[in-house]
């Protein structure tokens, strides 16, 4: 884009960005990367003496500006300097170039026409933290509007731009509006020429309207002076459209039909908000930007309040979110479970290795641990006898059978005249062994001193026979 003029010296023109009735803005580059932009005021200012009422004017709002940067703020934009055009004479205002795309892009396609609950509800935030900033050291801005708050791409940060009204005297802030504002979003005392900072508030009120219900309550058909005059009129005088109708009637159609409900569910408080900050009474709105951010700040602690339930954020709306959040979390544990799990730094797997699960080595624990306690009982009580049993079976050599044939005794057969008498008759089969042993040596002992007495008497009797004739003595 080709240069148009010089804007001072150190400062390239690098071509307008935005252009209109109340100025025009440029894009410029101090030497080196550093691009800002420049907004030029449409009022010439042929000399720069105190003496001129123009130039007066505007050194004196500017150093209201200056204040806005004393204390940085990420929602204002910073103002880096002020001066004259060396061609042209225009005033201009040099600002912090604020890279990505302003609400009124933010609400055409491939857009959706509404903002979300969430990022309505982070706008009203960050616009109300601009404005309370401001007016805490009497900066009025004068031209809140869709195209005046950027969002910005590497902040993620909403910002207000464009402090051209708060540079102008009263007189060019009201040819100004007249002829080239955004008649849409003014309140209607703008319409006289008159700012204060509750016109501010009014025109905060009708961007939250244009994020909830999809436009402005007014809309502006042409640029026409009939159609101006009668949208001023309609901020005058009629009653502000249900923009909970328009949100419905703007619902996108890509959204679910549970989306499309939830997103119907916006918070009691913020729509009170927004319906005080339209009221046509400057005394019924909220004061300043101050006292703005206070009400956004007791809406939303009073939506988890149990003491301001009729300032809940819907508990319906609450539930569902959380329900939807338990649900995510649910899912993402599942899908966890269902990765491989990754072994770093292990020792390789040995593949004849028995695995078991935890359960399964619980129970397997458990019935050691009862395994156990039955020994301990089974030992305490019947240990001794398993001892000595073992002992002797191990140790102690067992008694070899006598041989029956070896030293079994032939006793002479009992003589026929010897009679049992039947009272003589006993039963030996409970005999000890003892005694029977003590009886059966008796009678071999008995038995033993008869054979000799027989022996020596055959012995006798065979002398007496023998032939002793013949014996020589």
């Amino acid at each position: 884009m080709s240069k148009v003029f010089t804007i001072t010296e150190g400062l390239e023109n690098m071509g307008a960005l935005r252009t209109g009735g109340q100025g025009s803005v440029y894009k410029g580059r101090r030497y080196g990367p550093i691009i800002t932009a420049v907004k030029l005021l449409p009022t010439p200012i042929h000399t720069e003496s105190t003496d001129d009422k123009n130039f007066r004017n505007f050194q004196n709002e500017v150093e209201k500006l200056k204040k806005v940067n004393e204390e940085p703020n990420p929602n204002v934009v910073k103002i880096l300097n002020s001066g004259i055009t060396e061609s042209g004479s225009f005033p201009f205002i040099e600002m912090e170039y604020i890279d990505g795309p302003d609400l009124e892009d933010l609400l055409k396609p491939p857009h959706e026409a509404i903002f979300s609950i969430k990022e309505v509800i982070k706008l009203a935030d960050q616009l109300a933290n601009a404005l309370s900033h401001c007016h805490k050291v009497s900066v009025k801005h004068g031209d809140i509007k869709s195209n005046n708050v950027k969002f910005n791409v590497h902040t993620g940060n909403y910002v207000l731009l464009d402090f051209g009204l708060s540079a102008m005297s009263d007189d060019q802030r009201r040819t100004s509006i007249r002829h080239a504002g955004a008649i849409e979003f003014m309140a209607p005392e703008q319409n006289e020429g008159l700012m204060y900072f509750q016109t501010d508030v009014y025109s905060y009120g009708i961007i939250l309207y244009e994020l909830i219900g999809g436009q402005v309550p007014f809309p502006l058909k042409d640029n026409g002076e009939t159609a101006r005059n009668a949208v001023m009129l309609a901020h005058m005088e009629s009653e502000i459209p249900d923009v909970m109708e328009l949100r419905r009637k703007n619902l996108p159609e890509s959204w679910s039909e549970e989306q499309k409900e939830m997103q119907m569910q916006v918070p009691a408080w913020l729509l009170k908000v927004v319906a005080k900050c339209l009221q046509k009474d400057i005394n019924n709105r909220y004061a300043n930007g101050i006292e703005l951010q206070e009400a956004l700040m007791q809406g939303s602690i009073g939506a988890i309040s149990p003491t301001h339930p009729d300032e809940s954020w819907n508990t319906e709306v609450l539930l569902k979110e959380n329900e939807r959040l338990q649900g995510l979390v649910l899912y993402y544990q599942e899908n966890e479970n269902k990765q491989p799990v990754e072994v770093v730094n292990s020792a390789p797997v040995d593949p004849k290795a028995v695995r078991m699960s935890k359960p399964i080595f619980i129970m397997f624990m458990i019935l050691l641990c009862g395994f156990t306690v039955f020994s301990a009982v089974v030992m305490d009580k019947f240990g001794g006898r398993i001892y000595h049993g073992v002992v002797d079976r191990l140790f102690k050599p067992s008694k070899k059978p006598a041989d029956t044939a070896a030293t079994k005794v032939i006793l002479p057969a009992k003589k026929d005249s010897v009679e049992t008498k039947p009272n003589d008759f006993r039963d030996e089969s409970n005999i000890p062994p003892e005694v029977d042993s003590t009886a059966d040596s008796i009678l071999r002992n008995i038995q033993r001193a008869k054979q000799q007495k027989e022996d020596t008497q055959f012995y006798r009797d065979s002398v007496k026979k023998a032939d002793t004739s013949n014996l020589n003595f």
